[in-house]
């Protein structure tokens, strides 16, 4: 429902009716009255930036429809434009609409747009309740018409987090799922790190403008996904900055993006949460792995479980309730190992330990084990999770 009201310079009023309209019939209506006011001489508009559905997109035409007039629109609210993509694309033609420049300086960086009119729209996440009008993004899109899985958690990622991470990151990503994450420290770098090393395609959703990489030091790892067939995109315009109320937003686009979430490692009061809470809403599926219970890195998967998320120990059970193929879709190391190699690698079945303990049990000299644990690491048996500790991958 849509009523608002406008207030000129000249004290003159004008509302708009209260009928239900459809999404692109809001739009054009804000755009025409627009023209209005901008034809009624004012040099000079303030609109106040409304949080509902209509009103957010009816606003945003508005403003569109008084900027191509030259119209100085001040916004009240920090909240993004996206109609004036729409406006852009479908308009342009049919009503002589000259947009500003400024509202298409972002295409100079390689950033792209596409809104929820597009036939190239993610599907699944058209299907949410509260769908992102625009969508800017860098790299391809095509990576969303895959299924998706999200994979999140903690940003205090530890040891077993990052073994975890990336072992299901690997097994999804081979089954041919994209893996949606966050681009936050923790466990999404790790998860979009673990899927371009594996040669796979993810997806980073940010809760900022595309210009405004947060945090800085992912910067590398954005440019790396959109550059590897991947896609990094916000519904944030490009020069918006990351602030702790855009997560919430984003992580519903995270969840609205995938078949489902996977939570690895989380506190209780993680804000990977928030993902599931919206997950659950949107209708997805939720799984959580269970981790150590001497680590509080494991409440949060833990208390999910106890509330009805699927417990899972390996990636084939995810395929199985996402209705994925395992038996064909799953990538197995191939080649035997040597006698020494199966010993080590049921000394680590069901723990991690250092180097120099796994040398004392199996009674290997120190320059033999050390030869062995870097063979089996390059070949993806094991891994090092630093110190000279090492776990099965």
């Amino acid at each position: 429902m849509i009523k608002r009201k406008y207030f000129g310079t000249d004290g003159i009023r004008g509302q708009v009716g209260s009928e239900p309209m459809n999404p692109e019939l809001i739009l054009k209506l804000g755009w025409a009255v627009g023209r209005v006011l901008a034809n009624s001489h004012r040099k000079k508009v303030l609109i106040g930036k409304d949080t509902r559905v209509s009103g957010y997109m009816f606003e945003s035409a508005l403003e569109a429809g008084l900027s191509a007039a030259g119209v100085d629109v001040r916004l009240l609210g920090p909240m993004p434009t996206p109609a004036i993509a729409y406006l852009t694309q479908t308009l342009r033609a049919n009503a002589g609409i000259v947009i500003s420049a400024s509202h298409n300086l972002f295409e100079d960086n390689g950033i792209k747009w596409l809104t929820i009119f597009d036939d190239n729209y993610p599907t699944l996440l058209k299907q949410i309740y509260d769908p992102p009008f625009v969508l800017y993004y860098k790299g391809s899109l095509d990576c969303l018409t895959k299924k998706c899985i999200a994979v999140v958690g903690t940003r205090k990622i530890t040891g077993y987090g990052k073994v975890i991470t990336e072992q299901f990151t690997k097994d999804l990503s081979n089954a041919g799922l994209t893996i949606v994450s966050g681009l936050a420290r923790g466990v999404d770098s790790c998860a979009h790190w673990a899927a371009l090393r594996n040669e796979s395609l993810t997806a980073a959703v940010l809760g900022g403008g595309l210009n405004k990489i947060f945090p800085p030091e992912n910067e590398r790892l954005a440019l790396e996904i959109a550059s590897a067939g991947g896609v990094v995109l916000s519904e944030f315009p490009p020069d918006y900055p990351s602030m702790p109320g855009n997560f919430p937003a984003r992580n519903r686009i995270i969840s609205g993006l995938s078949l489902g979430v996977l939570v690895t490692e989380a506190a209780e009061d993680s804000g990977s949460l928030i993902t599931v809470r919206l997950a659950i809403e949107q209708g997805r599926e939720v799984f959580a792995i269970p981790g150590p219970i001497t680590s509080s890195l494991s409440f949060g998967p833990i208390e999910l479980i106890k509330t009805g998320a699927i417990p899972v120990v390996s990636a084939e059970e995810i395929l199985e309730n996402l209705g994925i193929n395992k038996a064909t879709s799953l990538k197995v190391i191939s080649g035997d190992l040597s006698e020494e190699e199966k010993k080590i690698m049921e000394v680590l079945e069901n723990e991690s330990l250092h180097i120099d303990e796994i040398g004392r049990i199996l009674n290997f000299d120190s320059a033999k084990i050390s030869g062995l644990l870097l063979k089996m690491e390059i070949t993806g048996l094991v891994q090092n999770l630093g110190s000279g500790i090492y776990c099965r991958s």
